[in-house]
């Protein structure tokens, strides 16, 4: 009973966020053996295709709950933006850990920020949200697929596929990459991801031992802000097939939200923003939602 075993992707960042989260668990459960379960999943393993094209975030997560429903592990630790809007039945989110840096990063060996980029230059990333604040911004640049782990990503930038590439900071700084990043892109002018930069624990449901474990690394800030980000991606039925982007702050005055709803083709982007209790996030995620909405965000996501 004082084993405890974490299925992770075998990607270097994905090990890093397991072992942060076994590092955790060691020091506030004395005693607790703590053991890793690497695993490769469907999403790491089909790179010649944007994720939208083969079933979204959700193939990370497939196999790492097969194992836990057989109980070769007992919870999984994942990057929050990739884990869906709904989980699969008999799962649940355990906890969030403290987030890290949200901003994308603009990465480049020869220019320093996305303005400096020369007329046609080609940038790589497979993210439609990504592609769409992209071409808000520089119309006229060559938007290219680029999938696979950050280190892979880094090398075909460094081989010359690509003028620059956007990632996130926090897997650039938690794999000691951080002097890659040239210039941070970051909210409100740029928006990340639902959840940027958080770790979440998922478990299985109703497993009362695993939750009391982990229930003392869970940080309250970083989950009401991710709540509300999430509610709000949920509310306009957000996956990697459509350009969503949400950032929540806590405040003085509760929580703030940014949302952005944006077509990679065109470079159309619709934003709202809104302030609400902190008591409350996922009621102040429909709200930047129903907003977005009334510009006719439903209208843009239908037609990517």
């Amino acid at each position: 009973m004082n084993i405890l075993r974490i299925a992770t992707r075998q990607s270097a960042l994905a090990l890093w966020q397991a072992e942060h989260a076994a590092a955790l668990l060691r020091q506030r459960h004395p005693g607790l053996i703590v053991e890793l379960l690497p695993m490769t999943t469907r999403g790491d393993r089909i790179l010649d295709r944007p994720l939208a094209d083969i079933g979204g975030k959700g193939l990370f997560l497939k196999e790492l709950e097969v194992a836990m429903q057989e109980g070769l592990a007992d919870i999984a630790v994942h990057s929050f933006k990739d884990v869906p809007m709904e989980l699969e039945p008999g799962f649940a989110i355990g906890c969030v850990l403290e987030r890290a840096d949200a901003a994308d990063a603009f990465v480049s060996n020869g220019y320093a920020q996305i303005a400096a980029l020369p007329q046609g230059a080609r940038v790589g990333t497979s993210s439609l949200r990504r592609q769409a604040q992209l071409r808000a911004l520089r119309p006229d640049l060559a938007l290219l697929d680029l999938r696979g782990n950050v280190n892979t990503r880094l090398a075909k930038l460094d081989a010359g596929e690509y003028d620059a590439i956007v990632l996130a900071c926090a897997g650039l700084e938690r794999l000691a990459l951080g002097t890659r990043i040239r210039s941070r892109l970051a909210a409100p002018h740029w928006l990340p991801a639902a959840a940027q930069g958080a770790i979440a624990i998922e478990m299985r449901s109703g497993d009362a031992r695993i939750a009391d474990l982990l229930a003392p690394l869970d940080d309250a800030g970083t989950h009401r802000c991710v709540a509300a980000e999430r509610a709000f991606s949920q509310a306009l039925a957000g996956s990697c097939q459509v350009s969503l982007a949400a950032q929540a702050i806590e405040t003085d005055r509760g929580l703030h939200l940014w949302g952005l709803v944006g077509d990679a083709a065109d470079g159309t982007l619709l934003r709202a923003q809104a302030q609400g209790p902190a008591d409350d996030p996922q009621a102040l995620g429909r709200v930047v939602a129903a907003d977005l909405v009334a510009q006719g965000a439903l209208r843009l996501l239908g037609r990517a």
